[in-house]
């Protein structure tokens, strides 16, 4: 498995190419948590180019949104094919992390959290 990483502003961007199963969720893992460690808070992972994902993949990103959380950050999930997007339905992941169509709508989400507050 390959993963891309990018930084936009204060936001990391994780791309897993392949699969994120039992073989290669520890590697991935590894790499996500590196990131943490320099100091991210903000994390969009984009499933774009991940062929295929397991239990073992699901456990990594939930272990990933809950040190985030702790963290006072989020990890905002997109780009899914159908049966992608189904495994983390079926698990129930997306009532607990943000799963959106694309990158660029992550992006917003991120940026309308971070939007002052107007009290009058």
């Amino acid at each position: 498995m390959e993963v891309i990483e990018e930084k936009q502003n204060d936001i990391y961007i994780i791309k897993p190419k392949g699969r994120l199963d039992s073989n290669t969720s520890p590697e991935f893992e590894k790499k996500i948590f590196e990131i943490i460690e320099k100091g991210s808070r903000n994390m969009i992972i984009d499933f774009e180019s991940l062929d295929y994902v397991s239990s073992a993949g699901l456990r990594v990103i939930l272990k990933v949104a809950k040190q985030l959380k702790h963290s006072d950050g989020r990890v905002i999930l997109c780009s899914m094919e159908d049966y992608v997007k189904e495994v983390f339905e079926i698990a129930g992941f997306d009532s607990i992390i943000p799963i959106v169509p694309n990158r660029g709508d992550a992006l917003k989400n991120f940026e309308a959290s971070q939007i002052p507050s107007r009290d009058p």
